[in-house]
């Protein structure tokens, strides 16, 4: 199974994140999603489900997390931005999980910790920081779980 994993979008769908995750069955946007546009035009490509950013509007109607069961493993996604300055160790420690999406740092990243997979897809959105906007995709197969960056050409 391939799943896309966005975040920190910031209300700016890049034709550049919408190719790099074409195909993917399932899509994970892990907050600051923006607007509900992103969200809609991500719906084209596959089944969306997202979390809420420190800066998302309430009205969106975000969940603070998901739990899902992905491919036979346990799958977390929250923003990070409930633990402060989210790391893979932090997140190992708060939840129980074979693979930890977040964002809200910005800052790609696929680490394992023991048996979990833990993936920032970086900011897909605006430009910040001097990071080069970027997206991941993660592939589960016979129970085994592989991320890959994707960085956007802009």
């Amino acid at each position: 199974m391939l799943v896309g994993l966005i975040s920190d979008t910031h209300s700016l769908l890049r034709a550049e994140a919408v190719a790099a995750l074409h195909g993917a069955e399932l899509l994970l946007h892990a907050g600051d999603v923006g607007s509900d546009s992103v969200l809609r035009e991500l719906g084209r490509l596959a089944p969306v489900q997202a979390v809420y950013g420190n800066v998302d509007d309430p009205i969106l109607g975000l969940p603070q997390q998901l739990e899902l069961t992905v491919g036979g493993l346990r799958v977390h996604v929250s923003h990070g931005h409930e633990l402060g300055s989210p790391t893979p160790a932090t997140l190992v420690r708060a939840y129980s999980a074979d693979v930890i999406v977040y964002g809200h740092t910005h800052k790609p990243l696929i680490e394992r910790r023991g048996t979990t997979l833990v993936v920032n897809p970086g900011a897909a959105g605006p430009r910040r920081f001097h990071l080069k906007p970027s997206v991941a995709l993660l592939s589960i197969e016979d129970g085994r779980a592989r991320a890959r960056l994707v960085e956007l050409d802009v």
